[in-house]
């Protein structure tokens, strides 16, 4: 079975091609980045990841990179860093600068980015529903790094980080980590291997074994709304505090 073209209303909840029938990693072609679809995507461990100048691609990769956050990885050098307290950790205080900060940010081997106009949008309004959230970095007020992504059930589904200071995004993500352990969570999806991420304990799944631990995190129930609110402690975690040395 090939990828599909697929056509949605915007609000529909949609049934995508299943993964596991595909040859290849990118599921459907068109559609649009609604909510209604984005959602119905991420509930079926597909994503979208495109360029300007392509239609929307939607993609289930084989293998699938995950971290399972009670077994994260913390360098010695991070833990040295953390210890230093130099950065202020919040969640979803920015999430517009964030998202607007990966977009910018000059990455290594790429001419361009594949957050375009449409996904900021896109993101952002999922953003206002309460199911993307961010995780910042400060160092006198400035933002200095941070990460976004979505979140559904027991699983949250990295988007994206960024950082203007050493280690700014390793921390904010660290930070988030120790949060999502407490609160149940069981699956981190980072979606493609990265050195960054690997670092952290992050590791190759197949498909089909990603796609039945998705479906026992989406049985959670969802964290939805202002993660600040939620989490007003933040960054205290159980996981914090050890790397603190407390």
């Amino acid at each position: 079975m090939i990828a599909e073209e697929v056509y949605f209303h915007p609000d529909a909840d949609v049934r995508f091609p299943d993964p596991v029938e595909i040859d290849g990693d990118v599921v459907a072609i068109g559609g649009n980045l609604s909510p209604g679809m984005l959602l119905s995507a991420y509930r079926q461990g597909i994503f979208p990841w495109f360029s300007d100048d392509d239609p929307i691609l939607w993609w289930s990769l084989n293998p699938r990179f995950v971290i399972f956050p009670g077994r994260i990885h913390i360098s010695t050098s991070l833990k040295k860093r953390i210890r230093r307290n130099q950065f202020d950790l919040t969640v979803d205080k920015a999430f517009d600068q964030v998202i607007y900060e990966c977009r910018d940010s000059p990455r290594s081997g790429q001419d361009g980015t594949w957050i375009t106009d449409d996904m900021v949008e896109a993101y952002l309004h999922l953003h206002s529903l309460g199911y993307a959230h961010s995780a910042e970095a400060w160092i006198d007020g400035e933002l200095a790094g941070g990460l976004y992504g979505v979140s559904l059930g027991g699983c949250y589904y990295g988007e994206s980080m960024f950082t203007n200071r050493t280690d700014a995004s390793k921390i904010a993500f660290t930070a988030l980590a120790g949060v999502l352990v407490d609160a149940g969570f069981g699956l981190i999806d980072c979606q493609q291997h990265t050195r960054h991420l690997a670092a952290f304990g992050a590791v190759d799944m197949p498909r089909r074994n990603f796609l039945a631990a998705l479906a026992g995190e989406l049985e959670k129930p969802t964290i939805k709304g202002d993660w600040g609110r939620y989490f007003p402690e933040f960054p205290q975690s159980a996981l914090w505090e050890g790397l603190r040395g407390r």
